[in-house]
């Protein structure tokens, strides 16, 4: 992966606070040579109050052509480019950015189709079904958007923040004739499961829900990477579910953020 490196390398940085838990430095540059371009992705630990400076900062690099956005920076990321996508425009957040001719920024959001994609991958079909979702972060919105437009018939959000899940389930309700409304911890009566915040992260976390009232007919996902395995995805492939983990929409994720970034 280092035997290209050399000063026509082209240089994109992933943000966030944390950032030693990502995935994406390698799995980015990987693709990136993939298909024969000579980039690579490099973390940057960078804390939101000096998000604004840094940006500025790294815009002067006349090498570095793209800024993949991790939490918490999503939604101030949003508000540094000169021009987003129309699905990031609805979202007010990006996860990804890339140079305008003119050296700004034009932002996009790849989490919620990535994640439905992999749903789809893993056996999910969300058309018709009636869907669970925990988060209505920067992640959380974009995955909530993207189970709408794929035709849920109804999408209950929980989020401890009241305020930010009431916002998102204003902004969606009746969007694509889906009714979206206020979820609980209790997965009883839904037929998918959805994981969107960082519970099950750390050791002694708990569950996102009520594990004890899944049932073999749900497909539950969750967005977490590390564990590779959360207690969640452990409980519901114990109980018989269709899974899909923080991995098989990071494989996603990577993909349509490739094709973003190497579009001219």
């Amino acid at each position: 992966m280092l035997e290209q490196l050399n000063g026509a390398t082209r240089v994109h940085f992933i943000v966030g606070d944390p950032i030693a838990q990502v995935k994406s430095p390698a799995g980015v540059t990987q693709a990136f040579e993939a298909r024969g371009h000579n980039a690579l992705v490099v973390p940057a630990h960078v804390a939101p109050d000096d998000l604004l400076v840094w940006l500025a900062g790294t815009s002067r690099s006349r090498n570095v052509d793209g800024i993949i956005v991790t939490v918490p920076h999503k939604f101030a990321a949003f508000e540094l480019c000169a021009t987003t996508s129309d699905r990031a425009r609805f979202l007010n957040t990006v996860n990804v950015m890339r140079r305008n001719p003119d050296g700004r920024w034009h932002g996009d959001m790849f989490d919620g189709q990535g994640f439905v994609t992999a749903m789809q991958d893993c056996g999910g079909k969300p058309a018709g079904k009636r869907a669970l979702l925990a988060g209505a972060g920067g992640a959380g919105s974009a995955i909530a958007h993207a189970m709408v437009m794929a035709g849920v018939s109804v999408l209950a959000i929980h989020d401890e923040n009241a305020a930010r899940r009431d916002a998102l389930i204003e902004r969606l309700n009746g969007l694509n004739g889906v009714r979206v409304e206020t979820g609980s911890a209790n997965p009883e009566g839904f037929d998918m499961v959805l994981n969107a915040t960082p519970i099950g992260m750390k050791d002694g976390d708990p569950l996102p829900f009520d594990v004890s009232a899944l049932a073999p007919h749900m497909h539950v996902g969750c967005v977490i990477t590390a564990p590779a395995v959360t207690p969640l995805i452990a409980a519901a492939r114990a109980k018989g579910c269709t899974t899909q983990t923080g991995a098989d929409m990071f494989a996603r994720v990577r993909d349509l953020m490739v094709d973003f970034l190497l579009e001219h």
